[in-house]
């Protein structure tokens, strides 16, 4: 099978330690993960991207389709699919996938929290069920198996108030907190989003051993780096990072998020994704005339 995204595979290091496969969606600039048990075979999938075009807001499979059939040829058998948060720049393909394989899905917790906030903007008082939408909503602390792998949930707010953190092994899959070390850390003005947690949620995740592999949510390339990269160690964030390598003070992190966030326009998917994302990936339900439509508040944001 010819797989058209652009794809890497960072092998397994030995005991302990999960092959990872990254899948690259260039319309959003996002990664989505496989993270294998290379004894068992036995593998989950994270932050799948159900494909969307804004302009004539019709969705697609075309990327989780790839995935799943990258999956087949290498006959890996997913067990849970993973979301770190509810995606402000695409949408995502949860629901898709946990119809096609059979396999339950998950996200964090505070998840429930963000359904609030989004009830409000959007004005749909009676929107969003998480917790019948995604079968586990995931706490700090939580682990579970993966063949012989062990998923350690780490609590990873600022990007959102309730982004998770996957730690298996010698691999963190740190979604929206840190960028590649070039571009160094993801927004934190979103909606109950916050620099300072931002900052302590990256603390934590530098505090993990300096070989962790930290695999990233997003990447755009810079002017001097025209290729992509998603993945960097602990020991390489801590160096070289842009917004918190080399002694830079929460103070400086904050300042420098702040103002950084300040000259950002909102992605073109945010008001499409959330109603989506929030749902585990199904789209808002079909009205009267059998049709689907989405909701977009003017001037809220």
């Amino acid at each position: 099978m010819e797989i058209s995204m652009l794809t890497r595979h960072s092998p397994s290091r030995g005991s302990g330690s999960p092959d990872v496969w990254g899948f690259y969606e260039e319309d959003t600039g996002s990664i989505q993960y496989l993270a294998a048990d290379p004894a068992t075979q036995k593998a989950v999938l994270i932050d799948v991207v159900q494909d969307f075009d804004p302009a004539e807001a019709r969705t697609s499979f075309g990327s989780a389709d790839e995935i799943l059939e990258f999956v087949n040829e290498h006959e890996f058998e997913i067990v849970r699919i993973l979301d770190t948060h509810p995606h402000a720049d695409h949408l995502m393909a949860s629901a898709y996938l946990k119809d096609n394989l059979g396999v339950e899905n998950a996200i964090g917790e505070k998840v429930l929290e963000i359904a609030d906030l989004w009830r409000e903007l959007y004005h749909l008082p009676n929107a969003f069920d998480p917790a019948s939408d995604f079968d586990h909503l995931l706490k700090d602390g939580d682990c579970f198996a993966v063949g012989n792998l062990i998923v350690e949930v780490m609590l990873s707010p600022g990007h959102t108030l309730g982004s998770i953190t996957f730690v298996i092994g010698d691999a963190a899959f740190v979604h929206d907190t840190l960028m590649y070390p070039d571009l160094g850390s993801s927004r934190a003005d979103f909606p109950g989003g916050d620099a300072v947690m931002l900052w302590n949620s990256i603390q934590a995740l530098l505090a993990l051993p300096s070989e962790t592999r930290c695999f990233v949510g997003h990447d755009y390339g810079t002017d001097e780096r025209k290729d992509i990269q998603w993945e960097a160690t602990v020991a390489e964030h801590k160096r070289v990072n842009k917004h918190v390598g080399a002694g830079t003070s929460q103070e400086q992190f904050v300042k420098t998020r702040t103002e950084r966030d300040r000259s950002l326009t909102l992605p073109d998917r945010m008001l499409h994704a959330l109603q989506v994302n929030l749902r585990a990936g199904h789209l808002p339900p079909a009205e009267a005339d059998g049709h689907v439509y989405m909701k977009i508040p003017v001037n809220r944001l």
